[in-house]
């Protein structure tokens, strides 16, 4: 544990880099993650869907503190690291697909929850209402898994991921509804984010050389605070840079849509 603080004080403006790194991270899959807990209450009552949604705010904030337990042991496992790669990589392939999929049929995506076995197995007994509930805390356990690997692929500093995971938790309502905003407005972003994902999904899968090859040159890099600045320098410019290219050049282009609303 000194050893971790100690690199932190020694690099306190890449440390804070990778924070902002992690925050932004949160703030973007739970854009994601939102959009997918909103389409699951939509068939309730407009009073009972704030309601539903409050108890995923809850549910959010307790599976992501229990989350932060679980990096812990997730930096410590070393094979946990590429299956969590591999999971990382599944999501932005899935995510690539249904993409695909909604632009051949030209349909708006939606979560059909009667093909879920948990909300099959207790709408019976429990009603719609709370089945739904039931439905989005399991989500909100399945979304904080992706936050976890997403915040490990950053860095191996412990102190750091729960740093930026907690602050994430506590900005994640606030945040989340300014990149949904950010991202109506530069729709390229959905696309960016997911590219980081992938990138972060890769890193995780590179600690398979690590672990059979120690002491190369790449194996040295990859678990050097090098590599986590380098990690946060390569985020900050895959969101940003095309911001800014879409506000001097328009290109990639805005949501013309969006801008005329605004």
């Amino acid at each position: 544990m000194y050893d971790l603080l100690k690199q932190i004080i020694d690099h306190p403006i890449p440390s804070l880099a990778i924070v902002g790194n992690l925050i932004i991270i949160e703030s973007l899959l739970s854009v994601d993650n939102a959009a997918v807990l909103a389409t699951m209450v939509m068939d309730l009552e407009p009073r009972l869907r704030k309601k539903a949604l409050r108890y995923g705010i809850f549910g959010a904030y307790i599976f992501r503190g229990l989350a932060m337990i679980f990096a812990a042991f997730l930096i410590k496992i070393w094979w946990l690291k590429p299956i969590g790669g591999l999971y990382l990589i599944y999501l932005v392939w899935d995510w690539w697909k249904s993409k695909k999929a909604a632009a051949g049929e030209e349909e708006e995506e939606t979560v059909d929850k009667n093909n879920n076995w948990l909300y099959r197995t207790t709408v019976g007994y429990i009603g719609t209402f709370w089945a739904t509930v039931a439905l989005v805390e399991l989500m909100d356990m399945a979304f904080s898994i992706d936050n976890v690997f997403a915040a490990v692929a950053f860095t191996p500093n412990i102190i750091l991921v729960c740093t930026g995971v907690f602050i994430g938790i506590l900005a994640m309502r606030f945040i989340a509804q300014w990149f949904v905003k950010l991202m109506e407005k530069y729709s390229f972003l959905e696309t960016a984010a997911f590219i980081v994902i992938g990138i972060l999904g890769i890193k995780l899968l590179l600690s398979l050389y690590e672990h059979f090859f120690p002491g190369t040159p790449l194996s040295l890099f990859l678990g050097s605070h090098t590599a986590d600045i380098t990690m946060s320098i390569l985020t900050v410019s895959i969101f940003f840079i095309p911001i800014l290219t879409s506000i001097l050049l328009n290109y990639p282009k805005k949501n013309n849509t969006s801008a005329e609303s605004n």
